[in-house]
C-alpha cells in the first residue's frame, strides 16, 4: 500500500532485449551483475516502498557498447520501450531518456524525438563516454539542445578509465568517485554557467561533492586568480541537485543536508540495480535517522520532484 508519495528519480528498468544483448557488445566494464526485472517486480518494490512513480532510466554501460548506426537504433528503441511503459501507467512511471553518446549528433538528434515524441520527462547521461567527461567542448551542441528544452537531465555515474579494484565492483567505489570527478569538470568548464536552463540532478548525494566542494573551490581560485572566485564556485556547486540514492544516515546525508539547497534533494532507489533489501534498508534509514523535519520529508519524497515535473504534480 502506498502511503509517502514518494517520486523515485534514480531508479533503472532492464529492457529485455538490451539485457539479453549487453554481453555481446562489452558488458559492464564496472563487473555489476544485471538484475532481474520485470515492470510488475518494479511495481511491487514501489508499492512496498511508498513510491506512487518512478523515472525510469538506463543505466551504465547504456548503449556505449554498441557501434554506428546500431548505437542509435538502440537507444531509440530503448526509449520507445520506456514511454510505451508510462503510456500504460502515467501515474506510476516516467521516462529519462537515453542518448548515444559519444555520438554527439545522434545525441541531439534523440533528446529532440525523445521530447518532441515521447513527452520525455528528462535525459540521463553517464558520467563518461569513452574517458571523456561532460565539462568537454565537444558535447556543446548537446548541452545547447538540453538548454533549449530546460531539460532535467539525470547524471549517472558510468566505469571511469581505471583498473578494477581486486574483488570489488566499481559500483562500491568508483562510482561516487567519477560522480564527483564529473561535477567538478562540469562546474569548472562553467556548463551550469552557460547552460542555466538545465537541471542537473547528480546521483548518490553527489558523490563526494558534499565532503570536498570547499577543497575544490578553493585550490581552483588560487590557481586561476583571475577566475571566478571561490565563492562563486561553491554557488555553482549549489545549484545542482541530489538524490538520495544508497546515501541516507547520518554520515553521507548529515554532509548533503548541510550543503545543499533543502528544496534540491530529491528521492532515490537505485532499484534494482541495488537489491530490494538494500534499497528498502536505505528508505527506512531516510525515514527514521536523517534528523528531517515533517516539511523536509515531504519536500525529498516528492515535494522537490513535483517542482521539477510538473507533469508529475
Amino acid at each position: 500500500m502506498i502511503d509517502r508519495e514518494r517520486i523515485d528519480v534514480h531508479t533503472h528498468l532492464v529492457p529485455p532485449f538490451w539485457g539479453e544483448a549487453l554481453a555481446q557488445h562489452g558488458g559492464d566494464p564496472s563487473g555489476w551483475t544485471l538484475p532481474p526485472w520485470t515492470p510488475d517486480d518494479h511495481l511491487k518494490f514501489m508499492d512496498a516502498n511508498g513510491i506512487a512513480t518512478s523515472v525510469l532510466s538506463l543505466t551504465a554501460p547504456g548503449v556505449t557498447g554498441w557501434t554506428g548506426s546500431a548505437r542509435r537504433e538502440t537507444a531509440r528503441r530503448v526509449n520507445e520501450y520506456t514511454a510505451e511503459l508510462v503510456r500504460d501507467r502515467p501515474d506510476r512511471f516516467g521516462l529519462f531518456a537515453t542518448v548515444p553518446l559519444p555520438d554527439v549528433e545522434g545525441a541531439v538528434a534523440e533528446v529532440d524525438h525523445a521530447f518532441a515524441a515521447l513527452r520525455a520527462d528528462g535525459v540521463v547521461l553517464l558520467s563518461n563516454y569513452d574517458g571523456v567527461y561532460l565539462g568537454d567542448d565537444r558535447y556543446a551542441p548537446l548541452w545547447a539542445a538540453l538548454d533549449r528544452q530546460r531539460a532535467v537531465v539525470f547524471i549517472h555515474p558510468a566505469h571511469p578509465l581505471v583498473p578494477l579494484l581486486p574483488g570489488i565492483p566499481g559500483p562500491l567505489v568508483d562510482y561516487p568517485f567519477d560522480t564527483t570527478r564529473n561535477a567538478v569538470h562540469m562546474v569548472f568548464h562553467g556548463i551550469t554557467e552557460r547552460y542555466p536552463n538545465v537541471r542537473i540532478i547528480l546521483a548518490h548525494a553527489g558523490g563526494f561533492v558534499p565532503f570536498a566542494a570547499l577543497r575544490f573551490c578553493q585550490i581552483q581560485a588560487s590557481l586561476e586568480p583571475g577566475g571566478p572566485a571561490a565563492e562563486d564556485f561553491l554557488a555553482r556547486f549549489r545549484g545542482f541537485y541530489w538524490d538520495t540514492a544508497l546515501s541516507s544516515g547520518e554520515y553521507a546525508f548529515g554532509a548533503l543536508a548541510r550543503f545543499a539547497d533543502p528544496a534540491r534533494i530529491l528521492y532515490g532507489s537505485d532499484f534494482p540495480y541495488a537489491p530490494p533489501e538494500v534499497g528498502a534498508r536505505f528508505t527506512e534509514i531516510l525515514d527514521a535517522d536523517s534528523g528531517l523535519t515533517a516539511e523536509q520529508s515531504r519536500a525529498i519524497d516528492s515535494g522537490s520532484a513535483r517542482a521539477l515535473f510538473p507533469r508529475l504534480g
